[in-house]
């Protein structure tokens, strides 16, 4: 690749949609990619932590793979999460992701024999990239859930150069100055996309143009309005967008942490199951009292919406 392409706006974290048995639900994932595209979102980064894919069989994972694959989005870039603990396997996802014209796959650090040094991840990474050089490359930086906290600048010095589809990094860590750092590698070479939705402000304060978040799959609006009014100068309605996404993310955590994003589904009106074990998930009740507290920080006013989903955010 000549000239790496950058992603400007929200790239959204799609959740995996599953039935009540728990079994994958992918007769959902066409009305969910034109609910994404009809909200603005310019991506889906598909089967990562949001969409459970570490805890998917290789089977399933490759079933989720060709499912968005055969999605006909075009607005919508794609972009799959290949790595984990097996290069072998991510490997082979890789190669099918080229064949369904995925624009880009994601490696994850390993995360249980791990790499000890930017050296070690970027050969795992180049060794992926290799297997699929017809489409791009990012690193999927997670440090708080693989435990692998090598330094990304030191990533990139070992990387460049060695992979012509690598894209870039997706950050999801809250080291600003490192984020700075890293898009200011190799004069801006690189795509560097912020993943920390409740600090996305900050993150464009430091250079942030591209996103991939969790929450932008039912809240695209805030974040919309957040970059406008960054756009414009409005600092002040810039934060009170900020400060909107924080009350969003703070339930995430009243009701038990990243299940709680499917309770935010099913309240605009695409229900995509629960979590799997060992990610606990909300009861009946807990969900009555989730949607009061929505009513309470005017969810309704911010929630992303679509034509398909009529009667969204109501109980």
């Amino acid at each position: 690749m000549s000239q790496i392409h950058k992603i400007e706006g929200l790239v959204a974290a799609p959740f995996t949609p599953m039935h009540p048995d728990g079994s994958l639900n992918l007769n959902l994932i066409p009305a969910y990619a034109q609910f994404l595209v009809q909200n603005g979102v310019k991506g889906a980064f598909i089967g990562g932590s949001t969409g459970e894919g570490v805890s998917l069989s290789f089977a399933e994972k490759t079933e989720l793979l060709r499912a968005w694959g055969q999605v006909d989005a075009p607005a919508l870039q794609k972009i799959m999460l290949v790595g984990g603990t097996s290069l072998a396997e991510s490997c082979e996802l890789a190669k099918l992701a080229a064949e369904y014209q995925y624009d880009a796959v994601a490696v994850l650090a390993p995360f249980y024999f791990k790499p000890t040094s930017a050296a070690v991840l970027a050969d795992f990474c180049v060794a992926v990239g290799e297997a699929a050089p017809e489409v791009g490359v990012y690193f999927y930086h997670i440090p708080a859930l693989t435990g692998v906290s090598v330094s990304m600048l030191a990533f990139l010095e070992a990387i460049d150069g060695r992979l012509p589809n690598f894209r870039g990094i997706k950050y999801t860590h809250n080291d600003l100055m490192e984020y700075r750092q890293c898009l200011l590698f190799a004069d801006r070479k690189y795509d560097l996309l912020w993943g920390w939705d409740e600090i996305f402000l900050a993150a464009m304060a430091m250079g942030a143009r591209g996103a991939v978040g969790s929450t932008f799959n039912y809240a695209a609006p805030v974040y919309h309005e957040l970059i406008r009014a960054f756009d414009a100068g409005d600092l002040d309605r810039a934060r009170a967008m900020q400060d909107q996404s924080i009350a969003i993310v703070r339930l995430l955590g009243k009701y038990g942490g990243i299940a709680t994003g499917k309770a935010y589904m099913r309240a605009v009106g695409l229900d995509c199951g629960a979590f799997r074990q060992p990610v606990q998930n909300m009861s009946a009740e807990r969900y009555t009292e989730f949607l009061e507290d929505l009513e309470r920080i005017q969810f309704n006013r911010y929630a992303s919406r679509s034509a398909l989903m009529e009667g969204a955010v109501s109980r």
